[in-house]
């Protein structure tokens, strides 16, 4: 498949950011593919080669890219650093640049998709001393033959700056309406992707197999099962009025969530994110698989920072020292961890997520054996206010956030939120109640001491319906100077010259970034905006949600991806519950 109607696609997609035209776009895109390489032109949709899990990176910095356009073109390499700072934009400067290409190419190759695809896998895979050579050798040679537009795309992709706008919500839309004839289809392949996680596998089976085949679709060893997620309650009353007269409740612990898949003495970790973290934890590599029984297994739990000598929890953030490439062996001595199990979602070559909580849990602590190292995290059945309180107060002392409450007789819902499960927290004395996971998508350059940092950050919300990031508020207390350094160095690779499509704001900053990192926040109480996006017209037309006195709790959230922050629904809950307590007070 020639690669000029990707790029073709690409350029109506840039064009836009409303859904039902990306859509649009994708559903043309896909009824000129052919099967065989429908996974390709969905991973490189996503920006990607591969999915997430297998941490493949193509790895390309812009000065060896910049390098590659000049030796394709006969074009100084001055000249082109001139052209990128002007346009903001690589893959644009790439293709003004060809346009005035001096070199002529005698034999010229087609540039296909099958091509570009292969020659980008070639370049991820390079390694050693003559890698950069080798990787501008192969950069080179698909720009020799490449359009400018077509130059454009290769490079965007290899330095991950596309910017189509769309996310698998999306893409899932456009594959049920061209292989199934019907939108409403893209749940039986959300059930798949939740499975799987693996988009382009998803593609493949609908565009061969078709919806019979999607819906076969299993749980596979070593490929990460999307997580369930949990809405967020205020108080025990609400907890009690949502989950009715019995439920389970555990300790939330305040540590790194992580799914381990087990097969003998192979052990492989994912974060929430469904990054491959194992080289972060040997020790859990090394240990886990003592303490299991079965064959084959996938588990849940929290991974927790603890004072060795009293035992005691400890902050989320103690967990980053293990977040390096060096000295882990130093790490894993100077930072110990318990890992604490509350789910089992696979055993023996079954599914477990259609078993009830009662009896998956009831199966984790058959299959797994405690002791220092590994434990469950506690769990009671609680029935009233006074229960859930007790339990509340037991869980704080242990050095946790809150409480995770469990309906007992519902099955795992993998990729969702729902009020299946719910989290009740009791860390922040303020009239919100609860901290909000929210994502960074802009940043205001700092004055005084923090002078060369980003002094100030504009944070958004998820928005579930439109596939989007909303501003909710600006947030610039709470910082420590070793904050503002940290948050620099993860956000300054990130900054974009434009705002990404998927980024919704009114208010404008001095740089934006790729919607990624997730912070947590406090604040006072929400408020209705004039200005801000989150949850636009849902509460009053024209009026968004904005955090008041928003402040940085220290927390910065690697763990999880964009779309996992806090959404628009949610702050609708806890606006709607602030302003009940307010009219409760009044009335009193």
């Amino acid at each position: 498949m020639e690669f000029s109607i990707l790029a073709d696609a690409f350029y109506k997609m840039e064009s836009t950011r409303k859904r039902l035209e990306l859509t649009q776009y994708l559903v043309e895109l896909f009824e000129k593919t052919p099967e065989d390489i429908i996974s390709k032109i969905v991973y490189l949709l996503q920006g990607k080669l591969r999915p997430d899990f297998e941490g493949i990176e193509l790895g390309v910095a812009e000065k060896l890219a910049i390098r590659s356009i000049s030796k394709s073109s006969g074009i100084p390499v001055k000249r082109i650093e001139e052209e990128y700072r002007e346009s903001g934009d690589l893959g644009h400067a790439a293709s003004t640049i060809l346009e005035q290409k001096t070199q002529t190419t005698f034999l010229v190759e087609d540039i296909t998709i099958e091509r570009v695809y292969e020659t980008l896998f070639k370049i991820a895979n390079l390694e050693g001393s003559h890698s950069q050579d080798m990787k501008m050798k192969y950069i080179s040679s698909l720009l020799n033959d490449a359009t400018p537009l077509e130059a454009s795309y290769i490079l965007k992709i290899l330095l991950g700056t596309l910017r189509l706008g769309i996310a698998e919500n999306t893409v899932m839309d456009a594959l049920a309406i061209t292989f199934s004839g019907n939108k409403d289809n893209r749940k039986i392949l959300q059930h798949a992707y939740n499975v799987s996680s693996d988009l382009g596998k998803v593609a493949e089976t609908i565009a061969t197999k078709g919806l019979e085949g999607v819906e076969k679709f299993e749980i596979i060893l070593f490929n990460p099962i999307r997580p369930m997620l949990a809405d967020r309650v205020k108080s025990e009353k609400e907890a009690i009025e949502k989950m009715g007269n019995e439920f389970a409740a555990e300790y939330k612990l305040d540590g790194e969530r992580v799914q381990l898949h087990i097969e003998g003495e192979k052990v492989v970790l994912f974060s929430r994110s469904l990054e491959n973290i194992s080289s972060y934890y040997p020790d859990i590599i090394e240990k886990i698989p003592k303490v299991i029984q079965g064959d084959n297994i996938i588990l849940e739990a929290e991974i927790v920072a603890i004072n060795e000598n009293t035992g005691e929890f400890l902050p989320f953030q103690e967990l980053m020292h293990r977040r390096r490439k060096y000295k882990i062996e130093k790490a894993v001595t100077k930072y110990p961890i318990t890992v604490n199990f509350f789910d089992i979602l696979y055993h023996n070559g079954r599914s477990c997520l259609e078993l009830r909580y009662k009896e998956r849990r009831e199966k984790l602590e058959k299959n797994i054996t405690e002791n220092e190292f590994v434990k469950y995290i506690p769990m009671c059945i609680v029935r009233n206010e006074n229960e859930i309180t007790e339990f509340m107060e037991n869980s704080i002392n242990a050095g946790s956030e809150g409480l995770m409450l469990k309906m007992l007789d519902k099955p795992y819902q993998a990729g969702s939120r729902g009020s299946h499960w719910l989290k009740l927290k009791r860390e922040y004395q303020n009239e919100l109640g609860d901290s909000l996971d929210l994502v960074v998508i802009g940043g205001y350059f700092g004055k005084g001491r923090r002078t060369g940092n980003y002094g100030t950050l504009l944070l958004a919300t998820y928005d579930e319906d439109d596939d989007e990031f909303t501003s909710i508020c600006k947030v610039g207390t709470g910082f420590s100077d070793e904050d503002l350094d940290q948050l620099f160095q993860i956000l300054h690779p990130k900054v974009t010259i434009k705002k990404n499509p998927r980024i919704n704001s009114e208010m404008e900053a001095d740089v934006w970034f790729e919607p990624e990192l997730v912070i947590e926040v406090v604040a006072s109480d929400i408020t209705l905006s004039p200005i801000h996006k989150a949850a636009r017209d849902k509460i009053r037309k024209d009026t968004g949600l904005a955090l008041r006195f928003p402040k940085f709790t220290g927390k910065i959230r690697v763990e999880k991806a964009a779309e996992d922050a806090s959404t628009n629904e949610e702050v609708i809950t806890l606006f709607k519950g602030q302003t009940k307590v307010a009219h409760d007070k009044n009335l009193m």
